[in-house]
C-alpha cells in the first residue's frame, strides 16, 4: 500500500507538512467528493471484505468505493500514515422507524486529536447526512455545514450525533412523498463513546450487515458520492441530485427512474465506477432515506 496512490486517488495534491485542522479538513473532503459510500458488491455477488489490503485494492486500486467500515478505515490508515493522532471509535446508527439507535456496534468512526483538541471525522455516511468538515467534540455547540447543521451531545459518557435539516423542494410532484425522503427537520444520525476500537471488534457485523435478510445494505443496493454544491445518490433504478440550501434555506432534490443500461451509464458517467460484474439492483423495503 502507498500513501502517494491513495492521495493520487482522491486526488488530493496539496502540502502535507502540517498536520492541522486545515489539512485534515483538506483530506477529509477530497476523499468523500472521490470515493463513493456503496455498497454494491454485495448486489454484484461478492463480498464486502474488511481487511486493509482488500479495502486499499478495492478503493484505491480499482477505483470503488465502499462503506464506513471500509471507507473510514482506509481514511484512518491514511491519516495515521502522515502523523495525525487518530483512533478508531464504534458508532450506533439511529433507526427512526423503530425510535431507537441500534443494539450493534454498526458503524466505525474517527476521532482525530490535533493540539490537544478532538475532532469527529467521518467519510463514511453518505448521502445527505455526510459531513463535510470534522466535527469538534464539544458538547451542544451547533457547527454549521454546507450540508446541515451539525451537533455533538454527550450524556453519561455516550455522545450523540444529530443534524438541523433544511426543507426540501422536490420539482418531481409524483416524488413527493418517496420513502427516500427524509421527513424530520431534526434528524439523529448516530451514538458513540469514546472507547478505541479496532477493525476486529467489527468483523462479527461486517458479516452480519452483508448477509441478513434484516440488513437494510441486502434489501437495497445504493451508491451515493458529494459534490461541491450537493450529492448524488442512485438507489436501485431511481438516481437523486440535492442541491444543498439552493435558495431560502431550502434543498432542490431531483429524481430520476432509470433502466437497468443507465444504471451502468450513471454508475461510470456520475460515480466513476465500473463494476466488474453484474450489478442486480435492489430496492427492498428496508427504511433508507437520501
Amino acid at each position: 500500500m502507498n500513501i502517494e496512490a491513495y492521495f493520487e486517488r482522491i486526488g488530493y495534491k496539496h502540502c502535507r507538512n502540517k498536520l492541522d485542522l486545515e489539512t485534515l479538513t483538506d483530506i477529509l473532503q477530497h476523499q468523500i467528493r472521490a470515493i463513493p459510500f456503496e455498497n454494491l458488491n454485495i448486489h454484484c455477488g461478492e463480498a464486502m471484505e474488511l481487511g486493509l489490503e482488500a479495502t486499499f485494492d478495492q478503493i484505491v486500486r480499482r477505483k470503488r468505493g465502499g462503506w464506513c467500515l471500509q471507507v473510514n478505515h482506509l481514511l484512518y490508515w491514511a491519516l495515521t500514515t502522515i502523523g495525525f493522532e487518530t483512533t478508531i471509535l464504534g458508532g450506533y446508527v439511529y433507526n427512526t422507524l423503530a425510535n431507537k439507535y441500534s443494539n450493534a456496534m454498526i458503524h466505525l468512526l474517527l476521532k482525530v486529536t490535533i493540539d490537544g483538541r478532538n475532532y469527529i471525522a467521518d467519510a463514511g455516511f453518505g448521502r445527505s447526512y455526510q459531513m463535510w468538515q470534522p466535527l469538534e467534540l464539544i458538547s451542544g455547540k451547533e457547527q454549521p455545514q454546507v450540508p446541515c447543521i451539525f451537533c455533538l451531545t454527550e450524556e453519561r459518557g455516550i455522545w450523540y450525533l444529530d443534524q438541523i435539516r433544511r426543507e426540501q423542494y422536490i420539482p418531481n410532484e409524483e416524488f413527493l412523498n418517496s420513502e427516500l425522503l427524509e421527513k424530520n427537520k431534526y434528524r439523529k444520525i448516530y451514538s458513540f463513546t469514546l472507547e478505541p476500537r479496532t477493525i476486529e471488534d467489527f468483523e462479527s457485523v461486517n458479516i452480519y450487515l452483508q448477509e441478513s435478510p434484516a440488513s437494510v445494505f441486502t434489501s437495497k443496493s445504493f451508491c451515493s458520492l458529494q459534490t461541491p454544491e450537493g450529492v448524488h445518490c442512485l438507489v436501485g433504478f431511481t438516481l437523486t441530485y440535492r442541491r444543498f440550501n439552493y435558495k431560502d434555506n431550502t434543498d432542490l432534490v431531483e429524481f430520476n427512474t432509470l433502466n437497468e443500461e443507465e444504471v451502468k451509464e450513471n454508475l461510470k458517467n456520475i460515480f466513476n465506477i465500473s463494476l466488474e460484474k453484474n450489478l442486480v439492483p435492489k430496492h427492498g423495503d428496508k427504511f433508507f432515506t437520501i
